[in-house]
């Protein structure tokens, strides 16, 4: 077995969910070992968070630019290679920009960045590093989202007609009503979150889904936010017209405020020949619609799904296998590419996956306040 990969890890401390979500799925095919961290703002809170997990102390870092300057006077053979950046949307940009500046990998939570600008200048510099960058979209890791994928590359479809994707929650719907508690929620605020909440948290989820499974591009789209109330400066609900290649339509619904909804991403794709349909909270099927067949129902584990989403299945067909094992699979797509080793595109979301992000979120915000227009993605 190969050595593991020495990961570093901003944030994610306490009992961040995001937090033990990447730390799972790094020790998921034990390619990764953490190595040093800045877990928390406060030093001492980051020793007592390492301690409770096992890890050594030694290089648990005070703050970031300590980590870097540290690490950098180790030998290569010893220093970190990789960090994992889990820290609030506003903090994204400055770590991964220094991280690639000084030849760490990197990967990182989403939005990618907190503007298109930042985004574009990250593509820059990532370039220039020539490391691998891995955008923990997450939903891209579930074998039958990949599956889609690969059915829909091959012409099981034919030519795509309609788009339709969703993600909603109603987690900000307690929170909103409540004038101080909406003021102290760092996702509503536009300094730490950026130019979106909703858009930026969770619907960017939904667009990275339509153009990875349908491998097509978002050319333009028409967006109407609702603020809720005129002092929440972030939206919490949105709608989205999008208009694609060859005159492909569609939609991206997206919400905070859905009223008893959990964590309802789902993705509908339907072409000449037939139509699939895939829901989160149900990952284990895969739905194959058309007019003239019964319904099909593919799941994971069995011989007829692709290679690409059988490498990202871990048990026997039959077993269920959730979000912990989607991120797995993105770690796993990373550490073949700091290792050099083969790896399919589709095993993790890139830099340019993060730069249409971007993209996509501020063109939403553009259209709103333009008026609900139609505005061009790059």
């Amino acid at each position: 077995m190969p050595a593991k990969i020495r990961l570093g890890i901003l944030g994610g401390g306490g009992d961040s969910l995001i937090g033990v979500l990447h730390r799972v799925a790094a020790h998921m095919f034990d390619a990764y070992e953490i190595t040093g961290a800045v877990f928390n703002p406060n030093h001492e809170d980051s020793l007592a968070f390492a301690r409770e997990l096992g890890i050594p102390t030694d290089r648990i870092y005070p703050d970031f630019d300590t980590l870097i300057a540290e690490e950098l006077k180790l030998p290569e053979s010893e220093r970190i290679q990789v960090c994992s950046v889990q820290t609030p949307n506003f903090l994204h940009f400055p770590m991964a920009k220094k991280l690639l500046d000084n030849g760490f990998h990197v990967i990182c939570e989403k939005p990618m960045t907190t503007t298109y600008e930042e985004a574009k200048i990250l593509e820059e510099a990532h370039k220039k590093a020539g490391t691998v960058f891995a955008l923990t979209h997450t939903y891209t890791g579930y074998p039958m989202v990949r599956q889609m994928r690969e059915m829909i590359a091959s012409g099981v479809l034919g030519r795509i007609h309609k788009v339709d994707a969703r993600y909603y929650q109603g987690w900000i719907n307690p929170i909103i009503h409540d004038k101080a508690k909406r003021k102290s929620v760092w996702r509503l605020d536009p300094e730490k979150a950026g130019i979106s909440s909703c858009m930026g948290d969770i619907g960017v989820h939904a667009f990275n889904m339509v153009e990875y499974t349908t491998g097509l591009r978002v050319k333009s789209l028409l967006c109407d936010f609702n603020y809720m109330y005129d002092d929440n400066l972030m939206d919490v609900d949105g709608t989205v017209l999008i208009r694609m290649d060859d005159h492909v339509k569609g939609v991206i619904r997206s919400s905070q405020v859905a009223t008893g909804e959990e964590n309802g991403l789902a993705i509908a794709i339907y072409g000449e020949k037939a139509g699939l349909r895939w829901e989160q909270e149900n990952p284990n099927f895969l739905y194959l619609l058309s007019d003239t067949q019964p319904l099909q129902v593919y799941k994971p584990g069995h011989a007829y799904n692709s290679e690409l989403s059988l490498d990202g299945t871990k048990l026997p067909a039959g077993h269920p296998e959730g979000i912990f094992d989607s991120m797995g699979n993105i770690y796993k797509g990373a550490a073949k590419a700091i290792r050099g080793e083969k790896y399919d595109e589709g095993e993790f979301p890139t830099m340019t996956d993060g730069v249409r992000g971007m993209n996509y979120i501020e063109a939403t915000v553009a259209s709103h306040k333009g008026g609900n227009i139609w505005v061009d993605m790059d």
